[in-house]
């Protein structure tokens, strides 16, 4: 297949006009004269790779949660028709045993189609009871290495993110003997700057949805927010939809922390790709008008909109179209380690990528080499 005169995203994070050549769902430099290869025209289209969702709850009614495969089947397709070609679903914050089957599941989920499932980010339930956002407190745990290891073994070692509150008891020790096992994100805390600098120091790596459910950044407490923009490895995830920050934030988070540390995620829960109603979100209610998601009491639970809308919402605020391409397919391939892979349209790696007009809207979706959404 070749794709004509597109304007091609480079890992130089820059769109050069140019042809795109696949084989056997490869990208290649190039393709013999005298083969026949079917030719799509790309004029006028942006082509970029396949975006890659690193934390996302559920979409068209069904949640990573409700523990079958079949849930996490009509996920991956949803998100495929949205541009996002790769995912690592969330999970809530549930009782042990609920967890150790969801990931059990996991386990034996085989991509049929859709996005590929790249493996799990545990949410909960490490998480600080002041900053529990839309996560049950009754399930709530202090860091217990033996707790992760159990559920990362039943999940056939698919867990590729832990959100972590620092302030908690057993933080640093739970941080410090994992940090080779997986990426230590902290989150959902009301931690201080220098409780927040010393979790960067044992290990951790990454923040769980920048600004929302942490301390605010004070400036005599510039906390998790502060610490992370002082750390160097650190990626932040930023929900860029203009609800669960304000656009001058966004705007704000690309000057403070530069697009090499970025990555723009959706959180979406059960309802995106719904009508607006009432839904539950790990055994809590929540309200969805819009893309507005909350609790009864006013608590925004998660989203319901899609990673390629919050990237065009964040274009429409004022960040340059390259710098959040880059964060949401580039930055989250680096951080979770598939960058060999996917993440840029480079020869070698899978032929995932999606077709934009001037407008950002979707006009082809491709993985693998082979086109999956059309408009």
């Amino acid at each position: 297949m070749i794709i004509k005169n597109a304007k091609v995203f480079t890992e130089g994070c820059e769109f050069v006009t140019k042809d795109i050549f696949i084989k056997d769902g490869i990208f290649v430099d190039s393709l013999c004269e005298n083969t026949s290869e079917e030719v799509i025209d790309g004029e006028g289209l942006y082509a970029i790779p396949g975006l890659i969702d690193i934390h996302l709850h559920g979409a068209m009614g069904y949640d990573f949660c409700d523990g079958t495969n079949e849930a996490t089947e009509i996920i991956a397709k949803f998100e495929a028709s949205q541009g996002v070609t790769a995912f690592t679903p969330a999970t809530l914050t549930l009782d042990e045993e609920e967890l150790y089957n969801i990931c059990k599941e996991s386990r034996t989920y085989e991509n049929a189609q859709g996005s590929e499932f790249l493996g799990i980010h545990l949410e909960g339930p490490f998480l600080s009871p002041g900053k529990k956002g839309a996560h049950a407190e009754k399930f709530l745990k202090k860091p217990d290495v033996n707790v992760f290891n159990r559920l990362n073994e039943a999940s056939g070692e698919k867990i590729k993110i832990v959100t972590i509150a620092p302030d908690l008891e057993g933080a640093m020790e739970f941080i410090e003997e994992l940090k080779d096992k997986t990426i230590l994100s902290l989150g959902h805390s009301a931690s201080n700057y220098d409780t927040a600098v010393k979790a960067f120091e044992k290990g951790a790596c990454h923040v769980t949805h920048l600004y929302n459910a942490m301390a605010p950044m004070l400036h005599r407490d510039p906390g998790i927010i502060g610490a992370a923009a002082d750390t160097e490895n650190c990626y932040v995830e930023l929900i860029s939809d203009g609800i669960h920050c304000h656009p001058n934030i966004v705007r704000s988070t690309f000057k403070l922390f530069g697009d090499d540390h970025i990555i723009l995620i959706s959180d979406s829960m059960r309802a995106t790709g719904m009508t607006d109603g009432t839904y539950t979100l790990g055994g809590l209610v929540v309200t969805v008008v819009g893309s507005l998601a909350t609790l009864t009491d006013g608590t925004i639970a998660g989203s319901a909109t899609s990673l390629m809308n919050c990237l065009r919402k964040a274009v429409s605020f004022g960040v340059p179209l390259e710098s959040a391409v880059k964060c949401a397919t580039m930055n989250p391939a680096k951080e979770i380690g598939v960058f060999d892979a996917m993440g840029s349209i480079t020869s070698g790696k899978k032929a995932n990528l999606v077709l934009l007009d001037k407008n950002l809207n979707i006009s082809d979706v491709y993985i693998n080499g082979h086109k999956y959404y059309s408009k």
